[in-house]
């Protein structure tokens, strides 16, 4: 991996250089409060180090999808005074992000000082990749750290277009984790077992085809799931199926068949009336006209648990039901556990994946949360990000 890391920044020095920090502070907020500090907590290994080594560190990120424009419920400020109190230094605020403002307030910071800066995406030029919008970050900075693996997939100018006009870069620990992490999956010990679930083939059918030559056994499971079983012509009920999906996932079927791999459906099935909390549920091989698939039945639960038993490696994303309700929850929470009770090197992602693993309290027993979502599932198909790409200059 030939991404420069954070150790090299500051080996050259970072004191009083105004180091630009691009993070993925984009967390969930309610009435103007943090609902969760995860991505918050992450960040801070990097921004620790930067403030310890006496650097004026411009912190930058994006929150939800204002589209451009001013949202006042999508404003970064909640999140000074959190990142205050989690560092321990004070963290000042600037209401924008670029032009005279953002500059006079990054001059005014001093060595071992944080500067919070406004929502990237409230100027259309981030998500745009504008050249201009790219010069207006790299300004702020002489050097430069991108910390915010999640949208390392995503060419915009704080991850893509500023980089190349900034002297000194570097990933963040969190980035170069990441990395490191999800190359256990690209170059794994075998067996290498893959557990995909969600809503949608769509969303996955990269990867899946990706896998498919790669994983010893892919196990399909949540939604996606009766696609796969529709394709094969087998009763699904009101399931949810993706029509103009089901050459795709024939031909995914008929691949893994091809390489000699294992790709497992479910069994068995819980089932229900509708897709609500109380609705009637119960457990079946084959799904009758009019109930729903919402949760991999304990059959399936247990075969696919076995496969987890005996891998030497496991990559998760996606949950195998309809995780946040409760009573179709428990394939996804059997997984889990599962899964932390492999001796397997595991990597999981996804944010029902990540929130069964917390929820259970297994985290500590899984050898790599990701944070990444739509990044790792490309990472691992071997796609070039462009967050990472700018860096490997």
């Amino acid at each position: 991996m030939a991404v420069p890391g954070l150790d090299a920044l500051l080996e050259g020095g970072v004191r009083d250089a105004r180091i630009f920090v691009r993070a993925d502070l984009n967390v969930p907020l309610r009435d103007g409060t943090i609902a969760d500090d995860t991505r918050v907590r992450a960040s801070l290994p990097s921004l620790r180090r930067l403030l310890q080594g006496g650097a004026r560190v411009v912190l930058s990120s994006h929150l939800g999808r204002p589209k451009g424009k001013r949202v006042a419920g999508m404003s970064l400020r909640p999140l000074a005074p959190r990142l205050a109190q989690l560092l321990g230094v004070g963290v000042s605020f600037c209401e924008d992000c670029v032009g005279d403002e953002a500059r006079a307030a990054v001059e005014q910071l001093g060595a071992g000082q944080l500067l919070l800066l406004e929502n990237l995406r409230f100027h259309a030029g981030e998500v745009e990749n504008d050249p201009d919008f790219a010069r207006a970050l790299a300004v702020l900075a002489d050097g430069y750290v991108n910390d915010a693996f999640g949208t390392a997939h995503r060419a915009h100018a704080s991850t893509a277009g500023m980089v190349a006009l900034v002297p000194r870069v570097a990933a963040g620990d969190l980035m170069r984790s990441e990395l490191e992490n999800l190359e256990v999956v690209r170059n794994p010990e075998r067996p290498l077992l893959a557990l995909l679930g969600g809503a949608k083939v769509s969303s996955k059918l990269g990867v899946m085809e990706a896998l498919v030559p790669h994983a010893d056994v892919i196990a399909v499971g949540g939604a996606m799931a009766y696609t796969f079983l529709a394709a094969r012509g087998e009763p699904v009920g009101s399931s949810r199926v993706e029509k103009e999906c089901l050459d795709d996932a024939t031909r995914v079927t008929q691949a893994a068949r091809s390489a000699g791999h294992e790709l497992m459906l479910p069994i068995d099935h819980v089932v229900a009336e509708a897709l609500e909390e109380g609705a009637p549920a119960r457990v079946v091989t084959v799904i009758p006209e009019g109930w729903i698939g919402v949760d991999i039945g304990p059959a399936t639960a247990r075969a696919y648990a076995e496969k987890a038993r005996r891998a030497r490696t496991v990559f998760w994303n996606g949950p195998m039901g309809v995780f946040e309700i409760k009573d179709f929850a428990r394939g996804t929470e059997h997984l889990a556990e599962a899964v932390a009770n492999s001796s397997a090197i595991s990597v999981v992602g996804g944010g029902d994946s990540l929130a069964a693993v917390n929820a259970l309290g297994v985290g500590d027993r899984i050898s790599h949360l990701s944070t990444g979502g739509g990044a790792s599932l490309e990472y691992v198909q071997g796609l070039t990000l462009p967050g990472v790409a700018a860096l490997e200059r």
